[in-house]
């Protein structure tokens, strides 16, 4: 199969409209790391001329052992849209996705732009916001591994944002972080610490969007790294996230 960018992209973009993401690598697609990341420049290109908007940027992959396994150097990194943020108790169709899935995680906005190589104390003052998110995925892969150029490709196999409630910025501490499917707790980390844990890899990803000439901007949402895989649902119909000191948020599935 021919590697033509902007041949690609329309079928990539139609692909996941149709809830069928990446059906191209079904067919035995492979692309290098840089045709990959193009192909999903190209995919925003397109999402953009038809009116959506970017609002900011997940971090994914922040496993050492994971990025190892989808032969990735460091972390990935995707858009966020405007046109897939929910809010929190929202009721969403399983239908809507392919093979939904589930991240808990946190999420900041921020009060202003940021630069590289800003110290750690310097990232948590530039934050506006910290809060609670479901962040959802369409769990489907076609390639063989390492599938890292499929991931980029497909956003990270992004699909939408359950933000729950902001809650005034904290001083240094510790939280937790637990995840339950249909009252279940499914997983849950302890003594996670704000800043440093939390903002960890934003550092690495503003310096990244830099060498891009993407600067992260005040007002702009970044996820900050799950740090679990993703959870297909299946039949589970109920999801909440909690942490002790950032609050929760929760969503229906039908």
């Amino acid at each position: 199969m021919s590697n033509d960018i902007n041949a690609l992209a329309p079928r990539m973009l139609a692909d996941y409209d149709a809830h069928n993401p990446g059906s191209v690598f079904r067919e035995g697609l492979r692309l290098s790391m840089s045709e990959a990341w193009d192909l999903q420049s190209a995919v925003t290109a397109l999402r953009e001329q038809r009116g959506e908007r970017v609002i900011g940027y997940k971090i994914g992959m922040v496993n050492e052992a994971s990025q190892k396994t989808n032969g990735l150097p460091h972390p990935a990194w995707a858009r966020l849209w405007d046109t897939e943020q929910y809010v929190d108790g929202t009721r969403l169709k399983k239908s809507a996705f392919a093979n939904v899935g589930i991240e808990g995680e946190f999420a900041v906005t921020l009060g202003r732009d940021l630069t590289p190589e800003m110290a750690m104390d310097d990232l948590a003052q530039s934050m506006a916001e910290v809060f609670p998110v479901i962040e959802l995925h369409n769990v489907v892969f076609h390639s063989e591994q390492p599938r890292g150029h499929e991931l980029i490709a497909n956003n990270a196999i992004h699909a939408g944002v359950i933000r729950g409630e902001s809650v005034p910025l904290p001083g240094e501490c510790t939280t937790d972080l637990a995840v339950y499917l249909d009252e279940q707790k499914v997983d849950a980390w302890q003594d996670i610490n704000w800043p440093g844990d939390i903002l960890r890899s934003v550092g690495w990803l503003v310096t990244k969007l830099a060498s891009i000439d993407i600067v992260l901007s005040a007002g702009d949402m970044i996820l900050t790294g799950a740090l679990g895989p993703p959870l297909p649902l299946a039949e589970v119909e109920h999801v909440k996230i909690t942490s002790s000191q950032f609050g929760e948020v929760q969503a229906w599935f039908d």
